[in-house]
């Protein structure tokens, strides 16, 4: 299937600034049997695992993992932007390919019960995934794993992710360069 989801992914040069090439998943996920066996398949490959919650990152992130939680059966936990969650929050910063951000979550969102596993539609420098999986450790709840979309491996995202978690990070599509 990734010759499949490769075909509608369009790539954008130059945006958001020059040198970097956006990849656009829109197109994914307007058509409904894509966006289902994405779903399907990041679900399929962490089915079985215990997994109670899935995490999501702000804005894209939500797309694909409240869509995995609901078919693991699982609840969603939504990492925002910092100051759109209404009660109290911990926070992560890190550092994209492009710049620097920060995520939160609501302090009781996940709790030492939880297994989570940590959705996203695309890992590139790995920052978002390791602020993810601070959050998580933060609260003391078990960190499953990571599935993506898409992961531009020449960005070396897994080497980042090994500094913070030995946990398994599945991608569904690797773009080499």
């Amino acid at each position: 299937m990734q010759r499949a989801y490769e075909e509608l992914i369009i790539q954008i040069p130059d945006h958001p600034k020059p040198g970097v090439t956006f990849q656009d998943i829109t197109p994914l996920f307007d058509n409904a049997n894509a966006f289902k066996a994405v779903v399907d398949d990041l679900a399929a490959h962490f089915e079985g695992q215990g997994i109670t919650k899935v995490m999501g990152a702000e804005a894209r992130g939500f797309i694909v993992g409240a869509a995995v939680a609901y078919a693991l059966g699982a609840g969603f936990v939504p990492a925002r932007k910092p100051g759109k969650l209404p009660r109290t929050t911990i926070n992560a910063a890190y550092d994209l390919e492009y710049g620097s951000d920060e995520l939160e979550i609501h302090t009781d969102a996940l709790t030492s019960a939880d297994s989570v596993l940590i959705v996203d539609d695309l890992v590139a420098s790995g920052g978002t995934a390791v602020a993810m999986a601070e959050l998580t450790q933060a609260c003391g709840a078990q960190l499953a794993g990571f599935g993506f979309l898409m992961e531009l491996s020449f960005l070396h995202p897994r080497e980042k992710i090994a500094h913070v978690t030995d946990a398994e990070v599945f991608s569904l599509i690797t773009v080499a360069s």
